[in-house]
């Protein structure tokens, strides 16, 4: 294809007429080997383009349209407005010819013009200057002539008018007309005056250093100890403040701490972002955590309220008459007569021996410490529920280090170095409650606690059980003394491993119970607190100032669940507090000794697992009798037990040889109460001990919650007495819900073999004697009970 310029394309396309003639006119012969497909997609993106550009057209064809139908009415209009702006130009350039000499050229005009310009500016700067130099000329006399006339209100006008265009040269002169206005005794009676003298003083004294706080906080957000070290700063900053003006209010206001405390009120409020907005921040960014920067904070600010409080009780004495007043007559002192009555008092009694009507009274009016601990209360009443947080939080460790984790790991072991730390940060959290809200939220600790322990026995529970409830494995020999007993060397394993989880079991109840002593002395001295104040005839009202006490006091936490905890904490005998652990620790118990009766009756239940299936319990025949060669019949008296039965009674027999060799070890002796199937009545024939021991885990029932008041030691006899009673009624338990309902079939011999095995297993079990009963009827006694059973179940 010949390439030809744009101009010579259009007019060929112009002459050509079609498209189709065009190309095959254009194609040269040595451009026919050119693909069809090649050609084809050549020329699509040459439609496509063509395309693009005749849209793009369109559209700036269309806006130039718009804006030409837009222009077009206001053209005649324009050009007549820029035909009268020539013409005034053209005026304007005549008038400034003729006032211009001749040969004088445009430059020389026009450096003329911004000569005369400078000069007008300066001169009206000059002209402000003199203006404010007359006015502070002038100041001190019209302030003092003013004053001298008592017109009080002129003055401060006059001197807030002033201060708004204040030098720095001049600010000497300022301040000292100030405090002449401030020392009027007249002018600061008037209660619209006080409030302005008040609005000026948390302006000018507490500007600076909140400024400097807001400004501090809004560069570390996010930072908790930052924001500690920057409450730190701000209150010993206040504190100067403060200290600075104890010594200057008593002699303007009338009554000093009421406007000292105003002024701390005052400034607290002027605070962005707010108390209680900063420390909200501190969960988004720290999470439960916070909890503790809070209850740092929170200590901070009382060290800042106790000195406070401290600069309060000074400012009550401080208050000295004085003759140095302005001329001219004045009212009567009333207040400084006040003043000299209590330092009268002061001299004779002491400061410390006023009247409790009058502490009342100044602490009624003074709300400065609530309004300083008001952005504590919300996470006061919601300590609860940021302590059970932050419990979940530092307790995840002890979950993800269970046994489970650690398979290789001692788990007696880890059991016991777990317990310790999880109630060494229980200790903390009790200290954290007392610290932050004085024993108010005790309820909500003590819910927060024992959630948290509870779950976190559940989990060691369900984690160990998960290991021990495997079956064991194949029988073995031992070597020692017991060789001759059907147990494996897993199972002596097992058998040694329970033992040692039971006794850690015990070593964390044994420390819940001292953590519960530590958790119960300190209810009774809130509760002894509590006694106290009431004997008074007020509010229990800890803290650093009685305001922040009468937060807390007139708060929810301050409700029946608190007065019955403590009630309940008081009472003798105690009762144990975290009863939800105390039953999670039984839980676990219950779970070890199962899994150690598993192992031990393993062997028996292996005997027994083929009992139902024997081939005698159809055998036909008469028990009774036995046919000889010579067709006598002989009389036969008693049956011998089966196999099975033999085996399952000389393993009961053993055991007792078993409980010989661990005769010494306390783990047995643990939680006597939670064993399987053991027999209540039979416990109780044991002694009182028994019942001594059954407080310890917290069983349902009531009179287990109480605590013994010495640990009771059982004989090893006892306690090896009560195991055997519970291992032989479980198995008993298996032997008739388990095994014996699953024969189909007993004919009359198998049924005489049947009576003569549960005779054998001679044990005082109510289910068993049942079975030998019903075993032991003839055909016309089972008759009468089917009868029976029928017509109350409304079968006939």
């Amino acid at each position: 294809m010949m390439s030809t310029s744009a101009s010579a394309l259009v007019q060929e396309l112009d002459d050509t007429p079609d498209v189709l003639t065009w190309l095959n006119d254009t194609l040269t012969p040595q451009d026919n080997h050119v693909p069809l497909a090649a050609l084809e997609s050549l020329l699509a993106d040459l439609l496509t383009a063509t395309d693009l550009s005749a849209v793009t057209t369109s559209a700036a064809l269309e806006r130039t349209i718009d804006e030409v139908s837009r222009s077009a009415p206001r053209l005649t209009y324009d050009l007549h407005f820029m035909r009268d702006g020539a013409l005034s130009l053209h005026s304007a350039l005549a008038t400034v010819t003729a006032r211009i000499p001749a040969g004088t050229g445009t430059s020389a005009a026009l450096d003329k013009l911004q000569t005369l310009d400078t000069a007008r500016r300066r001169m009206e700067a000059v002209r402000d200057v003199l203006r404010e130099a007359e006015s502070w000329s002038s100041l001190e006399a019209e302030v003092t002539a003013l004053l001298t006339e008592r017109a009080y209100d002129k003055a401060a006008e006059r001197l807030s008018e002033a201060s708004r265009s204040m030098p720095v040269p001049r600010r000497a002169l300022m301040v000292s007309l100030q405090n002449q206005l401030e020392a009027c005794p007249q002018f600061c009676a008037e209660g619209e005056r006080v409030q302005e003298l008040l609005l000026w003083l948390s302006e000018s004294r507490a500007g600076c250093f909140v400024g400097e706080r807001c400004s501090g906080r809004h560069r570390t957000i996010g930072a908790e100890t930052d924001v500690q070290c920057l409450l730190g700063h701000f209150c010993a900053s206040f504190l100067a403040v403060l200290n600075a003006e104890r010594t200057s209010i008593p002699a303007i206001f009338p009554d000093p701490q009421i406007t000292l405390s105003t002024f701390i009120t005052s400034t607290l409020s002027t605070l962005q972002p707010s108390c209680p907005q900063r420390l909200a921040s501190l969960f988004h960014t720290a999470g439960s955590s916070a909890l503790k920067d809070v209850i740092a904070i929170y200590k901070t600010t009382e060290e800042f309220a106790a000195s406070t409080d401290k600069i309060m009780e000074k400012i009550q004495f401080s208050v000295i008459p004085t003759d140095n007043t302005l001329d001219g007559p004045l009212p009567p002192k009333h207040t400084r007569r006040r003043s000299m009555r209590m330092s009268m008092s002061w001299r004779s009694n002491s400061a410390t021996n006023f009247s409790r009507a009058q502490q009342s009274t100044f602490n009624d009016v003074l709300d400065w410490d609530q309004t300083l601990f008001q952005a504590f209360l919300d996470f006061q009443i919601e300590y609860g529920t940021l302590e059970r947080r932050l419990l979940s939080d530092e307790l995840s460790f002890a979950s993800t280090l269970t046994p489970n984790k650690n398979p290789n790991a001692d788990r007696a072991r880890l059991l016991r170095e777990r317990a310790v730390d999880v109630f060494s940060v229980a200790e903390e959290s009790l200290a954290r409650c007392m610290s932050f809200t004085y024993g108010y939220a005790a309820p909500g600790l003590i819910s927060a606690l024992d959630s948290s322990l509870a779950s976190l026995v559940d989990s060691w529970a369900q984690s160990l059980t998960a290991n021990l409830s495997a079956p064991p494995t194949a029988q073995a020999e031992s070597e020692d003394d017991l060789a001759d007993l059907d147990y494996s060397p897993q199972d002596w394993s097992n058998i040694q491993l329970v033992l040692h989880l039971l006794a850690s079991t015990r070593a964390v109840l044994d420390r819940l119970a001292t953590f519960e002593g530590k958790l119960r002395v300190a209810l009774v001295q809130i509760a002894t607190a509590f006694r106290l104040a009431q004997h008074e005839g007020g509010l229990y009202t800890p803290g650093a100032t009685k305001g922040a006490g009468l937060l807390l006091a007139q708060s929810p936490l301050n409700s029946a669940t608190l007065h019955t905890l403590l009630s309940s904490a008081e009472s003798q005998p105690p009762v144990p507090l975290l009863t939800t652990t105390r039953a999670s620790i039984a839980s676990l118990s219950r779970a070890l000794q199962s899994s150690l009766q598993h192992t031990l009756l393993a062997p028996l239940h292996a005997y027994l697992s083929s009992y139902a299936s024997l081939a005698l319990w159809a055998a036909p025949g008469d028990p009774k009798s036995m046919r000889t060669a010579s067709d006598l019949h002989v009389p036969v008296f008693s049956l011998s037990p089966s196999e099975i039965v033999q085996h399952v009674a000389e393993g009961l027999l053993n055991l007792p040889r078993l409980f010989e060799v661990y005769a010494d070890d306390d783990a047995l002796g643990f939680s006597l109460n939670t064993l399987p199937n053991v027999d209540e009545a039979y416990l109780s024939g044991l002694g009182e001990q028994i019942h001594a021991q059954s407080p310890e885990l917290g069983h349902n029932r009531r009179a287990s919650l109480v605590l013994p008041l010495k640990p009771v030691v059982l004989s090893p006899e006892a306690v090896a007495a009560a195991w055997l009673s519970s291992l032989g009624h479980s198995i008993l338990s298996h032997l008739t819900s388990s095994v014996l309902p699953k024969i189909r079939t007993l004919s009359v011999a198998g049924a005489a073999q049947l009576s003569s095995d549960l005779g054998a297993l001679n044990v005082e079990y109510e289910e068993l004697d049942r079975w030998k009963e019903y075993v032991g009827m003839n055909d016309e006694e089972g008759n009468r009970v089917l009868v029976s059973v029928a017509k109350m179940r409304g079968w006939t």
